[in-house]
């Protein structure tokens, strides 16, 4: 294997794709009342992976018009084995289903540095629960 490399998933929700989107782009700051079973958040990024306590430090980046958004590390643990991480999240339609797609792109440090495949269950569970918390309101 080498040190890039990509990993994708998508899942559908029935939610509003609206507000999903600007879940992540304009109230960040609401997604630790929405996943309070899954992790709290620093400036955007879990604490909690696989048991352990990270903090990571993003830069969001949003492209207006075509529901996407960027989160770039900057710093953090995450950057102890990754040289580059960027997670992007894009919304979009087919037909009448609303699709969430996560890419998840990552350079490790080093050979034995696993792939973020918790990270990218991570933004699922996360896109499962803020489906869930807009469809209940």
């Amino acid at each position: 294997m080498g040190l890039k490399g990509k990993l994708i998933s998508q899942t559908e929700i029935k939610g509003c794709k609206d507000l999903f989107h600007e879940m992540f782009r304009h109230k960040p700051h609401h997604l630790s009342n929405i996943i309070q079973r899954l992790c709290s958040f620093t400036n955007f990024f879990p604490q909690k992976i696989e048991g352990k306590k990270e903090v990571v430090k993003v830069v969001v980046e949003d492209k207006r018009g075509n529901k996407l958004v960027t989160l770039s590390s900057s710093e953090g643990h995450v950057i102890e084995q990754y040289n580059a991480f960027k997670a992007t999240v894009h919304i979009e339609n087919e037909g009448e289903n609303n699709l969430v797609l996560w890419t998840v792109e990552y350079e490790k440090q080093k050979e034995d540095v696993p792939e973020p495949f918790s990270y990218l269950q991570l933004f699922l569970n996360m896109t499962i629960d803020i489906d869930t918390h807009h469809v209940n309101q």
